[in-house]
């Protein structure tokens, strides 16, 4: 009992550890649905703790993957391959044996192709599984990779022999095809799904479970470094900007709705304590009237900053409704206005192309100089900033060792009505190498921005 004590506290410690917001109260309530499950029934443990612990439906991939490593299927089954294996992928010359020539992975190829037809998905987990004990390991290594268990079977190159399977001559290219390939695909897709699954059970029975978490778990997509979003992750991100934009809105409206009172209305208050005789039980006050800043962006897009831009921009316009005026700027080593390339309704992957390929952002190098950007902006757009902006900077303060322009931004931060800055490097790389980070924070306040919770707390405070 205490062994399955110490796996669900480790299990939820996890959990918090990647990002998943699990309360005490939420641990309580898993424990209490465990009661009413069997426990050797793993797909239903599984569905008691996503139905107490998982509050969004883009934390269940990571509370799966955790889920697997810390309550495996069946740990050691299968660990060792095969004895042959060395022997079946070398030739009489000692030179390895291609794949397409191994009599044996093309008797693989053919269960694996038999599966993903029929749709067998307990039977694709088994297979997978044994898969990863023949293949997922190279002798004289240690460790265990995916790649080379979808490098022998090569699940893509089956396709073909799928469609042929199900479809006759009449068939071709019209919606049955396209019906039936995207279905394979969804299938090949759960094989390397359960093949990455089994590497890391795997790796985890060798190097440890927390080990493994920590290096195998990717954090949810709200937590996720913009820095190092894969393509698909982008794509996942950029889906999320919009209705998080809406959700803040709705917040600032009901923030100024629910805000602090105005100013007092001394007629109404006096009017209001004659029917106490004169005493002001009750204070009348004016209505408050909420401000609107303008807002001012100024933003580095160079390509080490680049995907941080790209979501500060999309959700800043996003939420442009919140400002009375918004105005963006970017620079490389030198600053050209991009507000037109944000027009409502624009794509935001069209209006980065255009800024890319249209915005006058390079003076000499190409490389990042922010004294020479500031200058520029100065130079060509300080009407922009007036007492009622608020500036927003973004971007990491590497200036390549070049001179940051300090007497003009403080002359900047000094006209505005606020002035903040977003970088999007962790905190503990500041002021290495090149970075300027405290000199700019000492002009104007530096916030670390590294993923969209961040981000949304700062709009939410900025707005």
């Amino acid at each position: 009992m205490a062994s399955l004590v110490d796996r669900h506290t480790g299990f939820v410690a996890e959990l918090r550890r990647a990002g998943l917001p699990v309360s005490v109260a939420e641990g309580l309530d898993a424990v209490r649905a465990m009661q009413a499950v069997d426990l050797l029934d793993r797909e239903a443990l599984r569905a008691a703790y996503a139905a107490t612990v998982v509050k969004r439906p883009q934390h269940r991939p990571t509370f799966d993957t955790i889920f697997d490593l810390w309550f495996p299927a069946a740990i050691g089954d299968g660990a060792a391959t095969e004895p042959d294996r060395a022997a079946r992928t070398l030739g009489g010359d000692g030179r390895p044996v291609p794949p397409a020539l191994d009599p044996h992975v093309q008797a693989r190829r053919d269960e694996l192709a038999e599966l993903l037809l029929s749709g067998d998905d307990a039977g694709l987990r088994q297979f997978a599984r044994l898969a990863v004990a023949e293949f997922g390991r190279t002798p004289g290594q240690e460790s265990w990779f995916s790649s080379g268990v979808v490098g022998a079977l090569s699940p893509d190159t089956l396709m073909a022999r799928l469609l042929s399977a199900v479809l006759g001559e009449r068939e071709r290219g019209g919606m049955a095809e396209r019906v039936a390939r995207r279905t394979f695909r969804g299938r090949i897709d759960r094989f390397r799904d359960l093949v990455a699954a089994e590497v890391r059970r795997r790796i985890a029975e060798d190097t440890g479970v927390e080990r493994t978490a920590r290096i195998a778990v990717r954090p949810p997509l709200e937590r996720l470094d913009f820095a190092g979003a894969s393509r698909a992750e982008m794509e996942a991100l950029r889906r999320e900007v919009h209705p998080l934009a809406r959700k803040l809105a709705s917040r600032l409206v009901q923030k100024q709705r629910h805000g602090r009172r105005g100013r007092l209305d001394f007629r109404r208050t006096v009017r209001a304590s004659l029917a106490s005789g004169g005493v002001p039980l009750t204070t009348h006050h004016r209505p408050r009237r909420p401000h609107k800043p303008e807002l001012v962006v100024l933003c580095d897009a160079s390509d080490s900053v680049s995907a941080f831009a790209h979501f500060t921009l999309l959700l800043t316009f996003a939420l442009r409704e919140q400002f009375s005026k918004v105005r963006a700027f970017a620079f490389i080593d030198a600053t050209d206005e991009i507000t037109e390339y944000f027009a409502p309704g624009t794509d935001v992957v069209d209006a980065m192309a255009r800024l890319a390929a249209e915005a006058d952002l390079v003076w000499i190098t190409g490389r990042s100089n922010y004294g020479h950007a500031i200058k520029v902006f100065d130079e060509k757009y300080r009407d922009a900033i007036t007492s009622k902006t608020s500036l927003l900077i973004l971007g990491d303060a590497r200036s390549n060792y070049g001179d940051l322009s300090l007497p003009i931004l403080r002359s900047m931060v000094d006209t505005a009505r606020h002035a903040y800055w977003l970088n999007p490097e962790p905190r503990a790389q500041w002021d290495t190498g090149d970075s300027a980070a405290s000199r700019y924070g000492e002009l104007v306040p530096m916030f670390e921005c590294r993923n969209l919770t961040q981000l949304a707390a700062f709009i939410e405070e900025l707005a």
